[in-house]
């Protein structure tokens, strides 16, 4: 099997545990507003690679990754859940670590069958959920958060190691009603290993101009340590609160 991939980089340190191969595959349905991988959007294009292939490079840098292993991210890995399946299964043979970095959005909880055989070699998934409030969450990427709610319960359920990733947006993502509710959501998830909140940076907009897309987050401006901090704090209390009160 052969996958689309858009490129590959090996010594990640923020994809999840330790230094780790990261590979980005190509295709992504979403267009959130802050997405800084606009060339990653376009499906059925990229390098087309095997698992094979790819392990085969990350078998040239695992002497530096150290306590780490292989992520997969994107695009929308979920785009290519055949090959990045047959991926994992191999990477798991060989005794990797497999971390799955994702949006959630192409879940099918009608049909979980393609998942269920995904996540037995999944050791890890990082999962984006862009906003707690659904139509803000239309506004931001096109998509409902539907699909990605669901996705969430359905790895709490089946035992699977979650770290939640929030990308904190001024007048976007910024707003205290809303990052408690995420916390009370994320205190329903059994296997929660972190959160992470992320401060938006506007590194991409030459990458869009390069590209000739419109930046529609025009002048918005880059989220400071502080307010991501802040972020963190207030979801924290929401999942406590959740906790404590049921």
């Amino acid at each position: 099997m052969l996958g689309f991939v858009h490129s590959t980089e090996s010594f990640g340190t923020v994809d999840g545990p330790g230094i780790r191969f990261v590979v980005f595959m190509q295709g992504c349905p979403m267009r959130c507003l802050y997405c800084h991988n606009p060339d990653t959007w376009a499906i059925g294009k990229g390098d087309l690679r095997s698992a094979e292939d790819i392990l085969s490079e990350y078998d040239g840098v695992k002497e530096f990754l150290k306590d780490g292993g292989l992520t997969v991210s994107g695009g929308e890995p979920l785009v290519q859940t055949a090959f990045v399946t047959e991926l994992f299964e191999k990477a798991k043979a060989k005794g990797i670590h497999t971390c799955l970095d994702t949006s959630g959005i192409l879940f099918t909880p009608e049909n979980t069958e393609m998942f269920d055989r995904l996540i037995k070699s999944t050791d890890l998934v990082l999962l984006d959920i862009k906003h707690i409030d659904d139509e803000r969450h239309r506004k931001l990427t096109g998509h409902s958060n539907e699909r990605v709610l669901a996705f969430a319960k359905y790895l709490s359920d089946k035992g699977v190691p979650i770290w939640i990733r929030h990308v904190l947006v001024p007048t976007v993502t910024n707003n205290d009603v809303y990052l408690r509710a995420l916390g009370k959501f994320i205190a329903g998830l059994k296997t929660l290993k972190a959160l992470d909140v992320l401060p938006y940076h506007t590194m991409a907009k030459s990458k869009y101009e390069q590209l000739g897309i419109n930046y529609k987050l025009g002048d918005t401006p880059a989220a400071t340590k502080e307010q991501a901090e802040h972020a963190r704090d207030v979801i924290m209390k929401g999942l406590k609160d959740k906790l404590k009160n049921g």
